[in-house]
């Protein structure tokens, strides 16, 4: 398309430079730029044009285009704002998506530009009408509907009389009096949109009433022995039954039989005849308008002058207004830039688009303009800026648990072994870590690539029971082989992918099919390809041992039994080279290399890999993080899931009664507000599924992509980083109505559990996103395992209790095992009691002083056993009842007095030795949450080193770290 500077409106000039809202309204046929302090101010007898500008983390900027047509507008201006629309359009480059705006009948996601709302005001500028300021506050009444944006609509502008035949029991009404709001809830709505209206309630009070005024919530079919009640019925010549309400004209959705393709040429439009549609049916010379009902589409091709859009422009509202279809929307869609609601409507689309020639004209307006001697800077796409250094968003200094699951069981691995995954396996974790202001969790599956479809149901039933045993407090992950996430890699820091498998399910699959099994081992030949960012996050991947598997951009280990060789590709880095070393350890340790550098070969190289053949130099692509969407997910009748989106998101968008999505396209977060039932919860992971199956966005979306299920209460950073995050909302008592309702009235929510410490530091580092959290590196070595993240006075108790070699320091000791024999036998010896005594003071002495950085040094190892320890059922026994005894046991739920002593009037006192969960002559009937608070005062400081006001006095996560050296918790 042809641009000239006449098309051009000087007022639209430099516009959509930047992030942001532009806002014109139309006067005397053209568009004039209206002061930001009047936006969202709409006069019913004007139009507008509003340009929506958005920064893409790609540092391209989108554009979206609405003109808005008050109920009093003249056809005259709301024809000016559509061309004009055209134009702006023109001037941005020709991509940019268009609406048409209906006062009353606004689509969403205008609506999120003004949140809570807009209310339109009598009066208009252009049109010749003036907009009076009322003197006195006049009592008014507000109709209110919406689940996620609120359209609001003033009785008087619906032409409805102040009555109680106004009201009914479906919608929400908002009574606006000199010194009081009400707001009346219909029996038949729903608390989310009870929740809403609140927000409007907030908006009159601060805008109408200079935030001075009472607020009262008067529920449909209240007796009226409530004051408020008869106060609110009182302005209706008092209370007498609603009756049904009837549908009007306004409610009904009017929608054409099927949908029609037209063609428009010459403007007019010619139907066009097909028993479906396809994209082949879109000739990009010409504009076509696609009638849905509800939505017209206005298709234009990219080769289609600015008179030809023009033209389609005015006969898709011909056919709106020749239809009588007030509530439909006229969205116009660019040749290469076409809406997902669009792009499903045709039976089938191409999956790429070449958008060259969209990107030339936009150049070639910036260009037109940079001669006028105007900034160009926001026409043109922003360069993308410099990659970011990824951040995992987690604390990384926690303690890692890791089971591989066999058939219907699993089995725990040791530390040593809990970083080597194999392909044909399955894998459950369970990685606890420091929050803000208790320890939080994160549990999950790993599927490998040729794991089966059995075991991968095993694993995600073995985390489900693990996640329901923490009462849902923790969040839950789903990982398959290939599409690990920074969160993940960065907990497991090294991170190494074998051939084959060891399960039974792995083993039986080869049997059956009578395939070749490949699992790796160590005396064969075998090519691993390095990758990750460092020693916090190092990869190494088994691939085929051919020479085709070798990537310049990538270093490679190859060993065939002692014989041992690094490649290293012509595009690699220092930095990559380092983490082969650092990989070698773990893979071959103390076997000397033989380093190879691409293009300089020897012979023997090539013949382990069967010859030398071409390779590939392009480096795997990685999805790149894009901009989240965030949805509503319901099921219809019928089972099917509903996802709507919510556009402009915010936190207060998440409802406690309901379930979320966010789609970061490389990832899926599922949120499950608390009100939600416990069924629904158990199947937040199938409902992440059925999403990424639906693929509302049309992303193409791998079945692969990871998926996170996060409870509301223990959202992780790494899910609350796309918000502007206030923790105590989560914590708050109540439904989403019952919490709004208390604040708006200037009462104080009740907070469910202590609210949490911002930036809470750990380790010496700031709980802040805008630092790295790459503060740790660790030391693997087969003779000591890792310890993570904790202190030496922990792991020097954790040595008192067991043998350091036999397990992971950093994680608490088994159940199982008893300290102390139970009453009435031997005591224990002194000396052991003298040490664990020091180590529990040891342990104590490091809560009054910030806890070191942890940063250990990755050190050559010394050479591994061929064969690490073996899981025996005895072991895996251990393992499984320590776990299933911690779960169990564990009740994450604060007390609301967190720094206030248990209140010990009339309890019992028990010794140490029966209070401990192991003990044998346990005691019962006791709260098996606060055992410690049945101690005798004096053996209460003998245990823990302290009286117990000091001990209350301590946060809870560092309270349950003594309970769990003691075994009281």
């Amino acid at each position: 398309m042809s641009v000239s500077m006449r098309d051009l409106d000087p007022a639209f000039q430099g516009a959509g430079q930047k992030a942001g809202l532009e806002i014109w309204r139309i006067e005397n046929f053209n568009p004039v730029a209206i002061p930001k302090a009047s936006y969202g101010k709409f006069l019913m007898g004007d139009s507008y044009i509003i340009l929506k500008t958005t920064a893409l983390k790609s540092g391209a900027l989108r554009q979206d285009i609405h003109y808005w047509l008050g109920r009093d507008t003249s056809q005259d201006e709301a024809g000016a704002a559509a061309i004009k629309t055209v134009e702006l359009d023109a001037a941005l480059g020709g991509r940019a998506v268009q609406y048409r705006e209906v006062q009353g009948h606004e689509t969403e996601k205008f609506l999120s530009y003004f949140k809570p709302c807009i209310i339109p005001q009598e009066g208009g500028t252009a049109s010749g009408f003036k907009h009076v300021e009322a003197e006195e506050h006049q009592t008014r009444l507000f109709v209110c509907k919406g689940k996620h944006v609120v359209h609001v609509k003033e009785a008087s502008v619906l032409r409805v009389p102040f009555a109680r035949s106004s009201l009914n029991h479906d919608d929400i009404f908002i009574l606006d009096t000199t010194s009081k709001i009400f707001q009346f809830n219909g029996s038949n709505s729903s608390i989310q949109e009870r929740a809403k209206a609140l927000e409007v309630v907030q908006y009159i009070k601060d805008t109408y009433h200079d935030g001075k005024c009472e607020v009262a919530s008067i529920e449909d079919g209240r007796l009226m022995a409530d004051a408020e009640t008869g106060e609110f019925w009182g302005f209706f010549g008092g209370f007498a039954p609603l009756p049904r309400k009837t549908a009007s004209d306004e409610d009904k959705l009017s929608a054409s039989d099927e949908t029609r393709l037209f063609c428009i040429e010459k403007g007019q439009a010619e139907q066009v005849e097909a028993d479906t549609f396809t994209r082949e049916l879109l000739d990009t010379n010409k504009c076509f308008v696609l009638d849905c009902g509800v939505e017209v589409f206005v298709w234009m091709g990219r080769n289609t002058n600015l008179d030809e859009r023009k033209n389609a422009s005015k006969s898709a509202e011909e056919i709106v207004h020749n239809a009588d279809r007030p509530k439909s929307h006229i969205i116009r869609v660019m040749e290469g830039f076409e809406t997902v609601m669009f792009r499903s409507k045709f039976t089938s689309w191409p999956k790429t688009t070449d958008v060259a020639v969209a990107e030339d004209g936009r150049g070639k307006v910036a260009a037109l303009l940079k001669r006028q001697g105007l900034n160009v800077k926001g026409l043109v796409k922003s360069a993308p800026s410099k990659e970011e250094e990824t951040e995992p968003h987690i604390d990384v200094t926690g303690n890692l648990q890791v089971w591989r699951v066999n058939g219907e069981d699993k089995v725990l691995l040791p530390a040593s072994d809990q970083f080597k995954f194999y392909s044909g396996d399955c894998y459950v974790f369970q990685y606890a870590y420091p929050g803000e202001d208790r320890e939080e969790y994160l549990i999950g599956t790993w599927f490998g690539k040729q794991s089966v479809e059995e075991e991968r149901a095993s694993s995600v039933s073995q985390a489900g029971k693990m996640v329901e045993s923490l009462k849902f407090l923790t969040a839950q992950a789903r990982i398959c082989e290939g599409a690990e996430t920074i969160q993940f890699l960065s907990i497991f820091q090294c991170f190494i992918v074998f051939k084959g498998g060891l399960s039974a399910g792995y083993k039986k699959h080869i049997e059956d099919n009578e395939l070749a099994d490949d699992t790796y081992s160590e005396d064969g030949t075998a090519l691993f390809r390095i990758q990750g960012t460092g020693p916090e996050n190092m990869q190494a991947i088994q691939v085929e041992p051919v020479a085709s598997s070798l990537n310049s951009s990538y270093c490679y280990i190859l060993h065939n039994g002692p014989t041992v060789f690094t490649w290293s590709g012509n595009l690699t880095s220092a930095e990559d080279q380092e983490v082969v070393e650092r990989q070698l350890d773990l893979i071959k340790p103390n076997l000397q290399s033989k380093p190879q550098k691409e293009g300089s070969e020897s012979e023997q190289f090539w013949d382990l890999l069967g010859g030398k053949t071409e390779h590939s130099s392009q480096k795997i692509a990685k999805e790149a993080e894009t901009d989240p969407h965030l949805f509503s997910c319901t099921f219809s009748k019928e089972g099917t899931l509903k996802a709507t989106e919510i556009y402009n998101f915010s936190q207060d968008d998440l409802m406690t009664e309901d379930i979320f999505i966010l789609d970061c396209h490389s990832e899926i977060y599922v949120w499950v507000g608390q009100q939600v039932d416990s069924k629904s919860k158990t199947k937040a992971l199938s409902i992440g599924e059925i999403f990424i199956e639906n693929d509302f966005l049309l992303e193409k979306l791998s079945h692969e992509t990871p998926i996170y299920v996060v409870i509301e209460g223990s959202e992780p950073t790494f899910f609350t980083r796309f918000f502007t995050w206030d923790s105590a909302k989560p914590a708050m008592v109540g439904n989403s109505f019952q919490r709004r309702l208390t604040i708006l009235k200037g009462g104080t929510p009740i907070i469910d559990k202590p609210k949490r410490r911002p930036a809470a530091s750990y380790g010496g580092r700031s709980g802040g996103t805008e630092k790295s959290q790459r503060s740790r590196s660790v030391s693997f070595s087969p003779e000591r395992a890792r310890a993570r993240g904790r202190s030496p006075a922990f792991n020097a108790l954790a040595a008192t209790f067991e043998n350091a070699n036999a397990r992971n320091l950093s994680t608490p000791p088994p159940m199982g095992r008893k300290i102390y024999p139970k009453s009435g036998s031997a005591s224990p010896d002194s000396s052991k009691l003298a040490s664990k005594s020091a180590a529990i003071a040891a342990l104590t002495a490091t809560f009054e002083q910030p806890l070191p950085a942890r940063q250990m040094i990755m050190a050559r190892t010394v050479k591994a056993s061929p064969q690490g320890p073996k899981s025996t059922p005895e072991s895996e026994s251990e393992g499984g009842d320590y776990m299933s005894s911690r779960i169990g046991s564990l009740t994450i739920k604060e007390d609301v007095k967190e720094n206030e002593p248990e209140d010990e009037e009339g309890l019992p006192i028990y010794p140490y030795e029966r209070l401990t969960v192991n003990a044998e002559d346990r005691v019962a009937d006791i709260d098996v949450t606060k055992r410690e608070t049945y101690l005798s005062s004096s053996e209460f400081k003998e245990k823990f080193g302290m009286g117990k006001d000091a001990f209350y006095k301590l946060p809870k996560w560092k309270q349950n770290k003594l309970k769990m050296a003691l075994q009281l918790f």
